[in-house]
């Protein structure tokens, strides 16, 4: 620990030094400095002040006192600075006008940016700035707290304070592209004079990518948004024409879970009880699930391909509900959660829609997605219904706002959205009464198909898991190279009927005897459990097919 705070004092030192430099320049009306020694002067700050965790990281992952180490550290900072300075010379080059303008907005950015990678330990890469996108407003209050505020005075009101005190003096374009020069040369001279350095941050480039300010979030945020916007761009190729296999009727239930990881479902072999109500309703626990992804929308993208993680970038195809819309099934979508793809469907509902007309006990969590529900499934005019339920569940983090006080069994609960001034034991009592509420959420779930005579089948699978703590991580959305299994391994239950078991000739007994699963299964599995056929159907991942 005694490197860590020194590193820290380091920091803290670098940090009065810059408050006592703004005290001093706000005495005076204006400090002129140029163009060249205004933007030297700001990257050095923008390394010193904004990249605390990125030095912290390389300082317990390095033999810093060795000297590979300490010349790695020095080839960490002068990459920082070079970026910075090559990036603000390039505007300099085009517009003088700009460079403090831009500098403004990128404290700001760094500020924000600064307090969710402090406050949650999260890696600001490419799935992460996709994680801000697809959150909706009520996902982003989750997460506010006056801490928040703090981050903001300190690392962005009061650096842009110093930067309104500087008068920028123009210079010449000719000393300007000699500045440029100088960075280049300075810049790739160190790095290729202290190239074994770079062994080390090859092997960390995923993290150390997500550490440095502001490109970090800048630069992953343009690649999800080229990303996404070249997916939005693709004609949806639809999928070949389908029959079913017999005749009659049948339901199934793919209730997504959120944030949901096996660890702590009792059924998986968790010491507290988490699942007292599945236990008694011979369920099955597929072993070894894995999420394609540890972000919302990919995973439920993957779950809902017939592709699953082979999912091709280069052609988008229709997902699982409106290729049974279009085959003849009836599909119900129910949402407390967002991320699905776009879909052509008859039925899509959500969540603050019914809960306008919901009176029943518990309308304001997941259970409002039951609301009319059986009248719905009473009503259908097809044979076939599909429904998805996509549940809240165990978001974060404010999971002690994700149940009724009434499943609070595991106490005292982490009543914070900052988590780590939460116990761990806080921590995982809120989060495990989370998962106690979805254990009697499914168990509803199945009660209700219970109520049909004819075919039913309910399947649970969550997007992703979530840390709690784990390495000093938070929430989810890690690097999916690098996240730990407790983001990546998630719940696959599964409930049958009678009527279901007798149609197929299996029971409990005949499915969960694979040594592990995937989010890929899904798709092949609703298909085989309404028997439907196709040229996509893949029977190896149909868990009920046990040819």
């Amino acid at each position: 620990m005694a490197p860590i705070n020194g590193w820290r004092h380091s920091f803290d030192t670098a940090s009065s030094w810059l408050l006592k430099v703004a005290k001093a320049i706000g005495e005076k009306s204006y400090t002129d400095i140029n163009t060249i020694n205004f933007i030297t002067v700001f990257a050095l700050g923008n390394a010193i002040f904004y990249h605390r965790l990125l030095f912290l990281f390389a300082v317990n992952t390095l033999d810093y006192l060795s000297l590979n180490g300490i010349l790695t550290l020095l080839t960490l900072f002068v990459l920082v600075v070079f970026v910075s300075s090559l990036f603000l010379a390039i505007i300099a080059l085009v517009t003088q006008c700009l460079v403090k303008p831009v500098c403004m907005l990128i404290v700001c950015g760094n500020a924000v940016a600064l307090y969710f990678a402090e406050t949650y330990h999260v890696i600001l890469d490419r799935t992460m700035m996709g994680n801000v996108f697809n959150s909706n407003l009520q996902e982003a209050a989750e997460l506010f707290h006056p801490k928040l505020l703090i981050y903001i005075f300190v690392y962005a009101v009061l650096p842009c304070f110093l930067l309104s005190r500087l008068n920028i003096q123009k210079v010449k374009f000719y000393k300007r592209f000699i500045y440029l020069f100088i960075v280049l040369f300075l810049g790739l001279g160190w790095s290729f004079a202290n190239a074994k350095t770079w062994l080390w941050i090859d092997k960390n480039g995923s993290k150390l990518g997500g550490m440095i300010m502001p490109w970090s979030y800048v630069g992953n945020s343009i690649r999800w948004y080229h990303g996404n916007y070249f997916r939005a761009s693709r004609q949806v190729t639809l999928l070949p024409a389908a029959h079913f296999i017999g005749s009659g009727k049948a339901i199934v239930i793919l209730v997504i879970g959120e944030s949901a990881r096996a660890q702590n479902f009792s059924l998986y072999g968790y010491p507290r009880p988490t699942n007292p109500m599945l236990a008694k309703a011979a369920v099955v626990a597929l072993p070894e699930t894995t999420a394609c992804s540890t972000y919302t929308t990919a995973s439920i993208e993957c779950m809902l391909s017939h592709l699953g993680s082979n999912t091709s970038l280069m052609t988008l195809y229709e997902p699982l509900p409106s290729y049974m819309q279009r085959s003849g099934v009836n599909v119900i979508w129910r949402s407390d959660n967002w991320g699905e793809p776009i879909l052509k469907i008859n039925h899509y509902q959500r969540a603050e829609v019914l809960r306008k007309t919901c009176q029943e006990e518990n309308c304001n969590y997941d259970e409002v997605l039951l609301h009319d529900l059986n009248q719905d499934l009473q009503n259908s005019t097809e044979d076939k219904t599909f429904v998805v339920l996509h549940q809240h569940g165990s978001h974060g983090p404010s999971y002690f706002k994700n149940y009724p006080g009434k499943f609070m069994a595991f106490k005292p609960v982490c009543s914070s959205v900052d988590l780590q001034k939460c116990t761990n034991e806080e921590l995982v009592n809120a989060y495990d009464n989370t998962v106690l509420y979805t254990d009697h959420f499914l168990y509803r779930v199945i009660e209700l198909l219970k109520t049909f005579q004819q075919p039913t089948v309910m399947l649970h699978v969550s997007d992703h898991g979530e840390s709690l703590g784990e390495f000093g991580l938070y929430l989810h959305g890690a690097p999916y190279s690098i996240a730990p299994d407790v983001q990546k391994k998630v719940p696959f239950i599964v409930w049958m009927s009678d009527e279901f078991k007798k149609q197929k000739g299996i029971d409990n007994n005949d499915i969960g005897k694979g040594a592990n699963y995937s989010q890929d299964n899904v798709f092949h599995s609703v298909m085989g459990a309404f028997g439907m056929r196709s040229d996509i159907y893949n029977k190896q991942l149909d868990i009920f097919n046990i040819d």
